[in-house]
């Protein structure tokens, strides 16, 4: 566990600090639309993706400018954890589009190397068109309730919540590049997809239990008490 009294409080977020974070939050918007995204990693960027980037470029940049992104307001928001303060939409909106993605991209490509599998088919596509509007809009409504980690109305859980988020985003952001790298490098043949899919799933469970024991940064339990920051 890490303690609040041990961090260094801040009273206002760098330039660089702001700057950094605000890729983040472009890359979030941008690979929001899963079939979109899907195509641009099959066959590479096309003029849709470019006019997507396009617009979320000038969105976030906008919203970074008026400190409307997490990570990239003028002062950090989040001074004592635990504490029973509102939560902006815009965190909750943040917060909740990047759930749908951990939550969206793991299930369907599961599912696809599990079909792959079962069928001896390769049909990715046709399940990112049918399955990525109802898993991801089943994330948005629980965000809207404030069901998700980071998405309440209330900031009290944050010293828990952030563990919850940031072990769920290392995991993915881990296991789905190196699933991308085996579907480019490894043959469509049922050991393949067996060998990509336990490959995936390890990742998974391994970056999991890292974040579970507070070994991935920003993973450890806070305890409250004292005047901290949230990243």
């Amino acid at each position: 566990m890490e303690l609040a009294a041990d961090r260094t409080f801040r009273e206002r977020n760098t330039a660089l600090y702001r700057l950094v974070h605000w890729p983040i939050w472009i890359w979030v918007f941008f690979i929001a639309p899963g079939p979109i995204t899907f195509s641009l990693f099959a066959s590479g960027p096309d003029r849709t993706t470019g006019l997507w980037l396009a617009a979320v470029l000038v969105g976030t940049g906008l919203a970074a400018m008026r400190g409307r992104l997490p990570g990239v307001e003028p002062a950090p928001y989040i001074l004592r954890f635990n504490e029973d303060r509102p939560n902006p939409l815009y965190r909750r909106v943040c917060y909740t589009l990047a759930w749908s993605e951990v939550v969206s991209y793991a299930l369907l490509n599961s599912a696809g190397l599990v079909d792959a599998i079962v069928n001896g088919e390769w049909r990715m596509r046709a399940i990112y068109d049918a399955g990525y509007l109802p898993i991801a809009g089943t994330m948005w409504a629980l965000g809207a309730i404030g069901w998700l980690p980071r998405v309440g109305r209330s900031t009290r859980s944050e010293g828990q919540e952030r563990r919850y988020f940031y072990g769920s985003v290392w995991a993915v952001c881990a296991a789905q590049p190196v699933l991308w790298l085996m579907w480019k490098a490894l043959a469509e043949t049922r050991p393949s997809d067996v060998i990509k899919l336990l490959v995936f799933w390890g990742i998974l469970a391994v970056m999991g239990n890292l974040a579970r024991r507070g070994l991935l940064p920003r993973t450890r339990p806070i305890l409250p008490g004292e005047i901290v920051v949230a990243d």
